[in-house]
């Protein structure tokens, strides 16, 4: 005698898989998902020689360099809305027999700043190049207050100059921004 259990099986097999994928569902804890995208973005990159700190038409040394960044995307609604947290990270590679004090200024359209930090990079050598790691969290009132900044001014300072200065200050530096919408 044949009998064919396909069908109640079948059957049984429907039953669970309508009740499993009804039961116990709260369609009400949609309203809570927050997505928390992770950007990362390259920030500020040069390179500066030590002829850069030296003028030569006036023989007079140069302890200042400054330069500036764009950064239209921090004041608008949408980071100032949804941007939880703020990494930077900034490499200088020094062979530059010098130290140098590195400022960065973060300023709103009318030039008045909203957020600054500053670093120190070690003297190194043409021969012996000495890199210097500096990174920054903003987070809180102090994110709020980056992202009123429209731009970045990097000044960097050297002790004393001369002709006969050699070397380079290099910095790539990266930003990783934390967002929660």
């Amino acid at each position: 005698m044949k009998t064919n259990l396909s069908v109640p099986l079948l059957v049984i097999l429907v039953s669970i898989l309508l009740t499993a994928c009804v039961k116990d569902t709260d369609f009400d804890e949609a309203d809570n998902i927050a997505l928390t995208p992770v950007v990362e973005l390259d920030l500020i990159y040069f390179i500066l020689t030590a002829n850069d700190f030296f003028d030569a038409d006036t023989s007079n040394p140069r302890l200042t360099v400054s330069d500036t960044t764009e950064l239209p995307f921090l004041e608008e609604s949408f980071a100032q809305e949804n941007l939880k947290r703020a990494d930077f990270f900034f490499k200088f590679t020094n062979s530059i027999p010098r130290n140098f004090d590195i400022n960065f200024q973060f300023l709103n359209p009318d030039n008045t700043e909203t957020y600054s930090t500053q670093t120190s990079v070690s003297q190194g050598t043409p021969q012996n190049p000495v890199p210097t790691d500096f990174s920054e969290i903003v987070e809180g009132e102090d994110l709020t207050e980056l992202t009123k900044a429209s731009k970045v001014v990097v000044t960097v300072t050297i002790e004393s100059s001369n002709e006969n200065l050699e070397g380079e200050l290099n910095l790539k530096s990266k930003t990783t921004y934390y967002l929660e919408l």
